[in-house]
Protein backbone atom coordinates (compact mmCIF):
# COMPACT_ATOMS: atom_id res chain seq x y z
CA UNK A 1 0.00 0.00 0.00
CA UNK A 2 1.18 3.55 -1.01
CA UNK A 3 1.78 5.94 2.55
CA UNK A 4 0.10 8.86 2.46
CA UNK A 5 1.75 11.98 1.62
CA UNK A 6 3.31 13.25 5.09
CA UNK A 7 1.84 16.83 5.25
CA UNK A 8 3.27 18.30 7.94
CA UNK A 9 0.97 18.87 11.04
CA UNK A 10 -1.03 21.96 11.41
CA UNK A 11 0.57 24.02 14.09
CA UNK A 12 -1.93 24.98 16.81
CA UNK A 13 -2.26 28.21 17.45
CA UNK A 14 -2.60 29.32 21.26
CA UNK A 15 -4.22 32.82 21.86
CA UNK A 16 -2.18 35.57 22.54
CA UNK A 17 -1.74 37.37 25.64
CA UNK A 18 -0.69 40.84 26.32
CA UNK A 19 1.64 40.16 29.19
CA UNK A 20 3.43 43.24 31.12
CA UNK A 21 6.43 42.67 29.70
CA UNK A 22 4.88 43.15 25.77
CA UNK A 23 2.94 46.21 27.03
CA UNK A 24 6.73 47.41 28.12
CA UNK A 25 8.26 47.02 25.04
CA UNK A 26 5.38 47.89 23.24
CA UNK A 27 4.47 51.15 25.07
CA UNK A 28 7.48 52.16 27.09
CA UNK A 29 6.37 53.86 30.34
CA UNK A 30 7.55 57.07 30.72
CA UNK A 31 9.99 57.00 34.25
CA UNK A 32 9.73 58.78 37.24
CA UNK A 33 12.53 61.61 35.85
CA UNK A 34 10.98 61.98 32.73
CA UNK A 35 7.68 62.83 34.72
CA UNK A 36 9.47 65.08 36.52
CA UNK A 37 10.89 67.13 33.52
CA UNK A 38 7.33 67.26 32.14
CA UNK A 39 5.65 68.51 35.18
CA UNK A 40 8.38 70.99 35.67
CA UNK A 41 8.61 72.38 32.03
CA UNK A 42 4.67 72.64 32.42
CA UNK A 43 4.99 74.70 35.46
CA UNK A 44 7.94 76.72 33.96
CA UNK A 45 5.73 77.64 31.07
CA UNK A 46 1.94 77.90 32.38
CA UNK A 47 1.74 76.83 36.39
CA UNK A 48 3.94 79.51 37.95
CA UNK A 49 2.50 82.47 36.02
CA UNK A 50 -0.79 81.15 37.59
CA UNK A 51 0.48 80.62 40.84
CA UNK A 52 1.51 84.34 41.28
CA UNK A 53 -1.49 85.63 40.13
CA UNK A 54 -3.60 83.49 42.23
CA UNK A 55 -1.06 84.21 45.56
CA UNK A 56 -1.23 88.08 44.51
CA UNK A 57 -5.07 87.89 44.73
CA UNK A 58 -5.36 85.78 47.94
CA UNK A 59 -2.88 87.98 49.83
CA UNK A 60 -4.08 91.60 48.40
CA UNK A 61 -6.30 92.30 51.12
CA UNK A 62 -3.27 92.03 54.00
CA UNK A 63 -0.31 93.48 51.48
CA UNK A 64 -2.45 96.39 50.44
CA UNK A 65 -2.81 97.37 54.51
CA UNK A 66 0.78 96.60 55.01
CA UNK A 67 2.15 99.52 51.79
CA UNK A 68 -0.41 101.57 53.26
CA UNK A 69 0.64 101.94 56.63
CA UNK A 70 4.42 102.01 55.51
CA UNK A 71 3.79 104.42 53.03
CA UNK A 72 1.86 106.93 55.48
CA UNK A 73 5.70 106.24 57.85
CA UNK A 74 7.63 107.39 54.78
CA UNK A 75 5.34 110.02 53.93
CA UNK A 76 5.80 111.46 57.10
CA UNK A 77 9.29 111.84 57.02
CA UNK A 78 7.99 114.60 53.97
CA UNK A 79 9.42 112.73 51.00
CA UNK A 80 6.86 111.00 48.50
CA UNK A 81 6.35 107.17 49.66
CA UNK A 82 6.75 105.61 46.40
CA UNK A 83 9.14 105.45 43.49
CA UNK A 84 10.11 103.46 40.09
CA UNK A 85 13.25 102.38 38.75
CA UNK A 86 14.22 100.95 35.46
CA UNK A 87 15.26 97.31 35.47
CA UNK A 88 16.03 94.56 33.12
CA UNK A 89 13.17 91.98 32.59
CA UNK A 90 12.52 88.94 30.70
CA UNK A 91 13.56 88.77 27.60
CA UNK A 92 15.55 91.97 28.22
CA UNK A 93 12.57 94.36 27.91
CA UNK A 94 13.33 97.26 30.17
CA UNK A 95 10.37 97.82 32.89
CA UNK A 96 9.60 100.53 35.81
CA UNK A 97 9.78 98.41 39.01
CA UNK A 98 7.97 100.10 41.64
CA UNK A 99 9.19 100.67 45.51
CA UNK A 100 8.91 102.23 48.26
CA UNK A 101 11.20 104.82 48.95
CA UNK A 102 14.40 104.18 51.07
CA UNK A 103 16.79 106.68 50.07
CA UNK A 104 17.12 110.58 49.95
CA UNK A 105 14.78 111.57 46.81
CA UNK A 106 18.03 114.56 46.67
CA UNK A 107 20.87 113.57 48.26
CA UNK A 108 23.82 116.66 47.97
CA UNK A 109 26.34 114.07 48.45
CA UNK A 110 25.61 111.92 45.26
CA UNK A 111 26.88 108.20 45.32
CA UNK A 112 29.71 109.14 42.74
CA UNK A 113 31.41 111.84 44.95
CA UNK A 114 30.73 109.33 47.85
CA UNK A 115 32.50 106.51 46.33
CA UNK A 116 35.32 108.85 44.93
CA UNK A 117 36.10 109.74 48.62
CA UNK A 118 35.96 106.47 50.27
CA UNK A 119 37.97 103.54 48.58
CA UNK A 120 36.89 101.18 50.92
CA UNK A 121 33.36 101.85 49.75
CA UNK A 122 34.35 102.36 46.09
CA UNK A 123 35.86 98.46 46.50
CA UNK A 124 32.65 96.84 47.89
CA UNK A 125 30.59 98.52 45.35
CA UNK A 126 32.50 97.38 42.43
CA UNK A 127 32.06 94.11 43.80
CA UNK A 128 28.74 94.37 44.84
CA UNK A 129 26.98 97.20 43.36
CA UNK A 130 25.86 97.40 46.86
CA UNK A 131 26.11 99.33 49.87
CA UNK A 132 25.94 98.01 53.47
CA UNK A 133 26.26 101.30 54.58
CA UNK A 134 24.69 103.83 52.21
CA UNK A 135 24.89 107.22 53.15
CA UNK A 136 21.97 108.02 50.88
CA UNK A 137 19.28 105.92 52.96
CA UNK A 138 16.97 107.43 55.60
CA UNK A 139 16.51 106.08 59.26
CA UNK A 140 12.52 105.00 57.93
CA UNK A 141 14.24 103.36 54.92
CA UNK A 142 16.86 101.24 56.85
CA UNK A 143 14.15 99.25 58.45
CA UNK A 144 12.38 99.13 55.36
CA UNK A 145 15.88 97.73 53.50
CA UNK A 146 16.75 95.62 56.82
CA UNK A 147 12.89 93.91 56.37
CA UNK A 148 13.00 93.72 52.88
CA UNK A 149 9.02 95.41 53.10
CA UNK A 150 10.34 97.99 50.74
CA UNK A 151 9.51 95.34 47.81
CA UNK A 152 6.20 94.86 48.43
CA UNK A 153 4.94 97.73 45.94
CA UNK A 154 6.63 95.20 43.35
CA UNK A 155 3.20 93.10 44.02
CA UNK A 156 2.04 95.72 40.83
CA UNK A 157 4.74 94.44 38.81
CA UNK A 158 4.06 90.80 39.29
CA UNK A 159 0.06 91.28 38.55
CA UNK A 160 1.29 93.58 35.38
CA UNK A 161 3.36 89.88 34.17
CA UNK A 162 6.97 92.02 34.66
CA UNK A 163 7.93 89.78 37.28
CA UNK A 164 7.33 87.04 39.37
CA UNK A 165 7.29 86.15 43.14
CA UNK A 166 10.49 84.02 42.99
CA UNK A 167 13.11 84.62 40.20
CA UNK A 168 16.52 86.11 39.66
CA UNK A 169 17.26 89.75 41.77
CA UNK A 170 16.29 92.33 39.25
CA UNK A 171 19.32 94.09 37.41
CA UNK A 172 19.85 97.25 36.84
CA UNK A 173 20.18 98.44 32.91
CA UNK A 174 23.57 99.66 33.87
CA UNK A 175 24.44 96.32 35.48
CA UNK A 176 24.03 94.52 32.33
CA UNK A 177 27.74 94.88 31.06
CA UNK A 178 28.53 93.17 34.59
CA UNK A 179 26.45 90.26 34.43
CA UNK A 180 27.94 87.25 33.63
CA UNK A 181 25.42 84.35 32.74
CA UNK A 182 22.53 82.99 30.06
CA UNK A 183 19.74 82.36 32.10
CA UNK A 184 18.73 86.03 33.11
CA UNK A 185 16.41 87.08 30.41
CA UNK A 186 15.15 83.34 30.29
CA UNK A 187 12.95 84.49 33.20
CA UNK A 188 10.87 86.77 34.89
CA UNK A 189 12.89 88.62 37.65
CA UNK A 190 11.47 87.89 41.80
CA UNK A 191 10.75 89.59 44.40
CA UNK A 192 12.89 86.72 46.08
CA UNK A 193 15.01 84.74 45.01
CA UNK A 194 17.76 82.19 45.64
CA UNK A 195 20.03 85.17 46.03
CA UNK A 196 17.63 86.74 48.73
CA UNK A 197 17.76 83.56 50.65
CA UNK A 198 21.02 82.21 50.86
CA UNK A 199 24.05 84.35 50.50
CA UNK A 200 22.36 88.11 50.42
CA UNK A 201 24.71 90.73 51.54
CA UNK A 202 27.74 88.27 51.83
CA UNK A 203 27.53 87.82 47.73
CA UNK A 204 29.18 89.51 45.16
CA UNK A 205 27.69 90.54 42.11
CA UNK A 206 29.48 88.13 39.83
CA UNK A 207 27.58 84.99 42.00
CA UNK A 208 24.47 86.46 40.91
CA UNK A 209 24.38 84.05 38.05
CA UNK A 210 25.32 81.11 39.58
CA UNK A 211 22.21 81.69 41.48
CA UNK A 212 20.32 82.35 38.40
CA UNK A 213 21.69 79.13 36.73
CA UNK A 214 20.54 76.79 39.77
CA UNK A 215 17.22 78.26 40.47
CA UNK A 216 16.31 77.64 36.36
CA UNK A 217 17.58 74.00 36.66
CA UNK A 218 15.56 72.89 39.76
CA UNK A 219 12.27 75.74 38.95
CA UNK A 220 9.33 74.05 40.00
CA UNK A 221 6.33 75.13 42.48
CA UNK A 222 8.12 72.80 44.98
CA UNK A 223 11.38 75.12 45.10
CA UNK A 224 9.12 78.34 44.47
CA UNK A 225 7.50 77.35 47.93
CA UNK A 226 10.47 76.52 49.57
CA UNK A 227 12.41 79.96 48.69
CA UNK A 228 8.84 82.10 49.67
CA UNK A 229 8.68 79.82 53.20
CA UNK A 230 12.77 81.09 53.44
CA UNK A 231 11.78 84.64 52.83
CA UNK A 232 9.68 84.85 55.84
CA UNK A 233 12.52 84.09 57.99
CA UNK A 234 14.60 86.54 56.27
CA UNK A 235 12.04 89.25 56.57
CA UNK A 236 12.06 88.60 60.20
CA UNK A 237 15.19 88.34 60.65
CA UNK A 238 15.78 91.72 59.17
CA UNK A 239 18.76 90.40 57.23
CA UNK A 240 18.91 93.39 54.39
CA UNK A 241 20.69 96.39 53.60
Amino acid sequence: MHRPFPWPEPKKEFPVHHSNVFKRQAYPRVNTLQRSDLHREFYRLYGKRCFDIVFCILSAPIVVLVICLLACLVAATGQSPFFTQERVGKDGRVFKMWKLRTMHPHDPHSLRDYLAQNPKARDEWRQNQKLRHDPRVTTVGRFLRCTSLDELPQFVNVLRGEMSLVGPRPMLVSQRGLYQGDHYERMRPGISGNWQVSSRNRARFSERADFDTHYFSALSLSEDLRILRATVGVVLRATGC
